[in-house]
């Protein structure tokens, strides 16, 4: 693996890829759905942290978005295999993929 030499804020990232921030933070919450290392904890003091990517995880995160936007049913299966959180993956449901 290359040497990480940068990293995007996770808001930063959903600003790029026109995606909704909740949406990315529920996917990266658990570190397993991207390779490890892709995923960054940036700690800005004792009890404060922001979660960052690197490039090649802002790359394997849009790839996994992308296929899972092919078909309403692929996003449906996406979204129960990567947001825990009920009311969130009902919202994101609601929505049509793009």
């Amino acid at each position: 693996m290359a040497t990480v030499t940068s990293v995007s804020t996770l808001d930063y990232v959903a600003t790029m890829l026109g995606e909704d921030l909740e949406l990315l933070e529920a996917i990266v919450a658990n570190h397993d759905n991207l390779t490890y290392g892709n995923i960054i904890s940036v700690y800005t003091g004792p009890d404060q942290a922001i979660t960052a990517l690197t490039d090649h995880g802002i790359d394997e995160l849009s790839d996994m978005l992308s296929d899972a936007r092919l078909t309403t049913r692929a996003w449906h299966d996406f979204l129960a295999d990567f947001v825990d959180d009920p009311e969130l993956a009902a919202r994101f449901k609601a929505q049509a993929p793009r």
